[in-house]
């Protein structure tokens, strides 16, 4: 479907299938709403908070458009730390994609002190010698490594996270 963002502070938007977006909130409090943009079109969305490791930010919204190409049989980091690939949080995490095609596999390695979520958001996918499928997740705490092989056309999020924070 198509993503419509509104908020208190005139921000507003449409974005396509296989967009990001971060929203950073202020003390002040916020007021935003998503909804479908499309009569025709059910919508799905993803929505996660990570909160910040920094106090005091101030209320911003970035977002950007990505193709399932950008995406497919590799990881793509759609969000990271300042200085990293994709839009900016304000925490050491990174949200990485995947469009995984039919006996394809992929692998990721945690760093020390680091684990993740992985959410399998449409497909068939072994982790690590274990089955999921759609809907299914994953939290990754003792693991230095994660590999993912699709038994199916598969869309995977992961969530790369300092565990010692």
């Amino acid at each position: 479907g198509h993503f419509l963002h509104a908020d208190s502070l005139g921000n507003d938007g449409r974005l396509e299938p296989g967009a990001a977006q971060v929203m950073t909130f202020s003390h002040a409090g916020d007021l935003h709403a998503e909804k479908n943009g499309s009569a025709a079109e059910p919508l799905r969305f993803i929505q996660f908070w990570i909160l910040p490791s920094v106090r005091g930010l101030e209320t911003r919204v970035q977002q950007r458009q990505h193709t399932i190409d950008d995406r497919t049989d590799r990881w793509l980091q759609i969000m990271g730390p300042a200085g990293t690939e994709g839009l900016e949080l304000a925490q050491d995490a990174r949200a990485l994609v995947s469009h995984l095609t039919e006996a394809r596999a992929l692998n990721h390695e945690f760093g020390a002190g680091r684990g993740g979520y992985l959410y399998v958001i449409d497909g068939e996918v072994e982790v690590n010698g274990e089955g999921m499928a759609t809907g299914d997740a994953a939290q990754l705490a003792d693991e230095d490594a994660v590999r993912i092989q699709a038994n199916a056309v598969s869309e995977l999020v992961l969530v790369d996270v300092d565990l010692r924070a």
